[in-house]
C-alpha cells in the first residue's frame, strides 16, 4: 500500500521559550487523499468560507467553532485518516550528554514520531510544513536519517519527502490543528474559551487526556511523550 503522511511541527527552535516541542502527522492511503481533501474543502464550503482558507490552531475562534467542530468531527468519523502527535519536552535537555546538537535531537524526535506509522511492507511519501528558512536541508537529512534508521537504503519504502505549502493541502491543515490542540492542552493554557471547548471536543471523541502517550497500537489518536529524563508522563 502507498501511504502519504503529512507533518506538522511548533516551538522546535532552541532558544524560542517554549518549554515544549509539538510534532503532527496526519496520515491517509495515497489513494483516499484527493477524496478526503475535497470532502474537507466542501467543509468549507458548508460555512462560505474559500477553498484556499488555512484551517490553523491560531484562527480557533467563537465566531468559527462550529466550523472547527466539524473539522474534529469528521477527522474521527473518517476511517481512513489517522494521526500521531509527539510532545517533547525540552526543559532540560543536555545535548553535550548524548554528543548532539539541537539540530540532531530535532531529527531524532522526528523519528520517533514517524517509527511506529512505517511498515517496510508499505511505501510512503511525506510532506512537511517546515517553518524555518532551512527547510530543504531539512527535508534531506530527514530522509536520510529515517531511511538508515529503516535499513531502506534504495529508498524503497519512504519514497520522498518534500516542503509543501500547508495552505494548499488540507491534511497539513489537519495535522496543525491537532498537533495545535496538544500544544496548547500541554503547556496549560486555557486563554480562550473557543480553544478549551475545541480541545474537550477532541478529549471526549478519542477518549484520551492529550496529556499521556496512549498505547503503540493506538491508530486513530495516537501520542507519545517525551522527557529529557524519562519521567513518568503527566496526567491531567
Amino acid at each position: 500500500m502507498e501511504i502519504n503522511i503529512y507533518c506538522d511541527e511548533s516551538c522546535h527552535l532552541p532558544n524560542d521559550g517554549m518549554p515544549i516541542m509539538v510534532l503532527g502527522a496526519v496520515w491517509c492511503p495515497k489513494t483516499e487523499s484527493r477524496r478526503i481533501a475535497e470532502n474537507i474543502r466542501e467543509i468549507k464550503k458548508n460555512y462560505r468560507l474559500p477553498p484556499y482558507f488555512e484551517i490553523k490552531w491560531t484562527k480557533v475562534s467563537p465566531a468559527k467553532i462550529e466550523f472547527y467542530h466539524d473539522i474534529i468531527n469528521y477527522f474521527f468519523n473518517e476511517k481512513e485518516l489517522h494521526f500521531r502527535g509527539l510532545v517533547a519536552e525540552k526543559e532540560g535537555l543536555d545535548h553535550k550528554k548524548y554528543y548532539q546538537d539541537h539540530d540532531d535531537w530535532y531529527y531524532k524526535m522526528y523519528f520517533n514520531l514517524l517509527k511506529i506509522i512505517i511498515s517496510p511492507k508499505d511505501a510512503y511519501y511525506i510532506f512537511l510544513d517546515i517553518k524555518d528558512t532551512r527547510g530543504r536541508d531539512k527535508v534531506r537529512k530527514l530522509h536520510e536519517v529515517i531511511c538508515n534508521s529503516k535499513y531502506d537504503f534504495d529508498r524503497k519504502i519512504i519514497k520522498t519527502i518534500q516542503h509543501v505549502r500547508s495552505h494548499e493541502i488540507e491534511q497539513v491543515q489537519l495535522a496543525d490543528l491537532l498537533g495545535g490542540a496538544i500544544g496548547y492542552k500541554n503547556r496549560d493554557l486555557s486563554t480562550s474559551t473557543a480553544k478549551t471547548e475545541l480541545i474537550n471536543s477532541i478529549k471526549s471523541m478519542s477518549g484520551y487526556n492529550l496529556k499521556s502517550s496512549t498505547l503503540f497500537q493506538e491508530s486513530k489518536f495516537n501520542l507519545f511523550r517525551w522527557n529529557p529524563d524519562w519521567k513518568r508522563d503527566k496526567n491531567g
